[in-house]
């Protein structure tokens, strides 16, 4: 991590959604967070190779380059595999959380959701990767959604 990162958690947004970016923004800023943002996928890697954010909120359907396929390309690129992704989107199916879970995501918001509770979220994460606890995280989303797949 750099200096500016230590004294402050980097936020990177991809969304093509301006209105989505900005609640983002307004809500994390307001709890002390530098947000960046960019509107494609293909710009979202050049911001998350240049700036190395502490997480990224990435959306999944985006024209062009998707969510998926961002994620995929963040994974393979060494100065950005470490970093947590969190999937915010408007796909609420199960089997959408589990593609993300899949690709490598730590965490999955569904839109609407609600922004007050995107810093707590996003200090959550980061907290249990510093901890270590990444995998553990990923594997607590992945059992929850197959107990919400499982016929009751």
């Amino acid at each position: 991590m750099n200096s500016q990162t230590q004294e402050r958690t980097t936020v990177l947004v991809i969304d093509d959604e301006a209105p989505i970016r900005l609640l983002c923004r307004v809500n994390l800023e307001a709890e002390g967070m530098r947000v960046l943002e960019a509107s494609d996928g293909p710009s979202g890697l050049e911001t998350a190779r240049g700036d190395v954010p502490d997480v990224i909120l990435l959306d999944v359907m985006m024209p062009g380059l998707n969510g998926w396929q961002v994620a995929e390309e963040l994974l393979e690129d060494q100065r950005t595999q470490g970093i947590p992704i969190v999937f915010l989107t408007a796909r609420a199916e199960l089997r959408d959380r589990a593609r993300g879970l899949d690709a490598g995501g730590v965490d999955y918001v569904t839109k609407p959701f609600n922004p007050i509770e995107l810093a707590s979220l996003v200090r959550d994460v980061l907290g249990r990767v510093a901890r270590g606890e990444r995998d553990e995280l990923r594997r607590e989303r992945i059992s929850e959604l197959r107990d919400a797949m499982e016929p009751s």
